[in-house]
């Protein structure tokens, strides 16, 4: 077995390990890095850009239909999943074949394979032994195991996004982000769709006032949600349709036939193959545990950030670059002493139309302030109606004692950029008459912003 010794070894290529790798060996350390798939990462790949490029396409048209007999007029509109998948791939397959090379320019190593702990510093991946001053894990998630009979016939996000044709009938299993977001393309592509949600409701992360407005918009397009929906067993029958099986625990189960069944029902940080008991690095169901340094609380040569990190924080991009721009400052500091800022972390669902969130929900705002609610359905408003897709609103809570803003809530189009106003608000404590007298660009969706305050 070859054995090779690094300044750092990077395990993972997405958003976190990318940066760090290429800021370390910009300072001529010796760096390495492990994939055990696709080099890129799943954010580029089979996440965050590629979905948006669907959700894109689905809010187009979304758009385009409800400006049916208004101003368009066609009866050839329609959409075709083999073309949108050919545009997928222009943003994705430059990613794959320039991503590992772009390592390679920068004099980093890079290996392909499962990388598993030998010792606290000591990685192997295929037939290579790797030693490291530091070993930084940035694996993110995967889906998390259904545990049910026939959760082998499901298919996962990342294989959604590489459908040539998008089924009639699709089940969607959990009711997250990942089956909102699809379950709002399938049906604007003119499929059936049903989401079996476990819980009471769907987007448990949201405001569920907001959902509700946007759930009754999805039955509009076809989209059928079903709570308290446990999945108990998926089958195929010999025509090739599936059947899900689901119910409340302890009464009559149901049946939904399905052209293909999508799981949906969240995701887990991914370190089952890594062996980390053998490199002494703490971790429990919610990632590898890191104390405010991004460091391994058991072993001092260890860092992880992200999906894969055990810190309290929502599982986002944004937030796995302000970790990784942490331990770029931290790995070889003689005194460690960065930490994240994370501020307040908004929240998107890049659902049709996007749902936002950003700081306190209704209900712990007022176990801890006194609250003023501003809440308003904007459906039938001029801003929203001007864009041809009538769902919109907003509850926005404020101190009654500071007139600062404790969390801001959006549903409608534009929401997933408006929110980020509220986000830059609250970061730096500007009050509600800050923000009002303000003169925002008219008629934008930001100038909406004064009138929900």
């Amino acid at each position: 077995m070859r054995s090779d010794r690094f300044d750092l070894i990077a395990i993972g290529t997405g958003p976190s390990a990318s940066t760090i790798a290429k800021k370390i060996a910009e300072d001529g350390k010796r760096v390495a890095v492990i994939e055990s798939r696709e080099y890129g990462g799943t954010c580029a790949l089979r996440g965050c850009n590629p979905k948006k490029v669907y959700t894109n396409a689905a809010d187009l048209l979304d758009r385009v239909r409800n400006g049916q007999d208004k101003f368009i007029e066609s009866d050839e509109l329609h959409a075709n999943g083999t073309k949108l998948l050919q545009f997928k791939r222009e943003f994705t397959d430059p990613v794959l074949d320039h991503s590992e090379e772009s390592f390679q320019k920068r004099g980093i190593a890079t290996f392909h394979g499962e990388a598993a702990f030998i010792d606290p510093t000591t990685v192997r991946v295929g037939e290579h032994q790797l030693s490291g001053d530091r070993i930084f894990i940035g694996v993110g998630a995967h889906p998390r195991p259904l545990g049910v009979r026939g959760d082998e016939l499901v298919i996962r996000s990342d294989e959604f996004l590489d459908l040539e044709t998008i089924p009639q009938r699709i089940a969607f299993i959990g009711g997250g982000y990942i089956s909102m977001e699809f379950a709002c393309v399938a049906a604007r592509f003119g499929s059936q769709v049903t989401v079996l949600e476990r819980g009471d409701r769907v987007l448990s992360p949201f405001d569920p006032d907001l959902v509700s407005q946007l759930v009754d918009y999805g039955k509009l397009h076809g989209i059928d949600v079903r709570p308290h929906a446990e999945v108990a067993e998926i089958s195929q029958r010999d025509d090739g349709a599936f059947v899900v099986h689901y119910g409340e625990p302890g009464r009559s189960q149901a049946a939904l036939e399905a052209d293909l069944v999508v799981h949906g029902a969240g995701r887990v940080p991914n370190l089952g193959c890594l062996n980390l008991k053998a490199g002494k690095v703490a971790f429990g169901d919610d990632g590898i545990k890191v104390d405010s340094l991004m460091r391994s609380i058991s072993n001092p040569v260890v860092y992880a950030a992200g999906d894969c990190a055990e810190t309290g924080q929502p599982r986002l991009t944004p937030v796995a670059n302000e970790e990784a721009r942490v331990v770029v400052k931290n790995l070889f500091a003689e005194i460690p002493q960065d930490r994240p800022d994370y501020g307040l972390v908004p929240k998107v669902a890049f659902t049709i139309p996007p749902i936002a969130s950003v700081g306190m929900s209704q209900r712990h705002a007022e176990e801890s302030h006194r609250v003023v609610v501003h809440h308003q359905d904007t459906s039938s408003s001029g801003s929203v109606r001007k864009t041809h897709q009538p769902c919109g609103g907003y509850k926005v809570l404020l101190d009654k004692d500071s007139d600062r803003i404790l969390g801001a809530h959006l549903i409608g189009p534009a929401a997933d950029e408006t929110i980020n106003l509220f986000a830059l608000a609250m970061k730096f404590g500007l009050t509600a008459k800050d923000i009002k007298s303000t003169l925002f660009a008219f008629p934008t969706h930001a100038s909406d912003v004064r009138q929900m305050l």
